[in-house]
This record gives C-alpha cells, structure tokens and sequence, in this order.
C-alpha cells in the first residue's frame, strides 16, 4: 500500500458528508490495476497525484457511492488526468483509508462532454474559498 497524500474535508464533502479520515491510499491491487490497463499515464500519475487530490479541478459524481471522479488539467493543457476516488465513512471496516481506484488521462473533448453531460459536485473555479 503506497500513501498518496491527504485531502481537504471541505472540497471532498461534496462526495460524501462522513469522511473519516484526510490520508489517500493506493492499494497494491490497484497500482497493479493502473499499470496494466493505463501504462500510459502512470509515469506521470505518482508526481502529480497528490497535486490533484490537493487542488483539484473538478469533482464529478460516480455511480457508485461514496465515489467521485476527479480531474485536474494537465501542465500541458491538452490533457486532464481523472482520478476515480473512493471516499472512506463511517460505514466502511475501521482502519480504511480514502482510496484511489483508478487514474488515467482524458482529453479536453472528452472533459468538456462530462462537464455537459454529467453532475458537477465541486468546480474550483466557482467553490473555490480562497
């Protein structure tokens, strides 16, 4: 299991009243799961992972509970990196962590139809208290 960093309550609220705990993990299934279906973002993912779960762009709702997917746009600016986020409550096993299930990059195109189509929980842009 690989710590990936902490999150803000605050932002993160959005996907779920209940968080138990800030610290991200990533479970050795999971960073196996990254490497074997998007190996093209994973050099990049551990360097700016903990940026994305720190500022993020976007929240997105998931279908599943307790879970967003979160974007931020790449240094590039032609890319955004999305990070499926699995939120820790008071209903999961004690000593979970919030978890990283996914990461993988998605294109501005592809960014610009989930901004259309899909629930938007948090915008840093809009939400943003600074």
């Amino acid at each position: 299991m690989v710590v990936i960093g902490r999150i803000d309550r605050e932002i993160f609220r959005c996907i779920a009243e209940d968080i138990v705990t800030e610290e991200v993990v990533m479970t050795d299934n999971q960073l196996q799961h990254i490497l074997q279906r998007h190996p093209e973002v994973f050099p990049a993912v551990l360097d700016v992972l903990r940026d994305i779960l720190r500022d993020p762009d976007y929240i997105i709702e998931d279908k599943h509970p307790y879970t967003g997917l979160v974007v931020r746009r790449l240094e590039t600016g032609s890319e955004s990196l999305q990070v499926v986020l699995r939120i820790c409550t008071s209903e999961d096993q004690p000593g979970y962590k919030n978890s990283v299930i996914s990461c993988w990059e998605i294109s501005e195109r592809r960014l610009k139809n989930y901004l259309r189509n899909k629930k938007i929980l948090y915008n840093r842009q809009v939400d943003k208290k600074e």
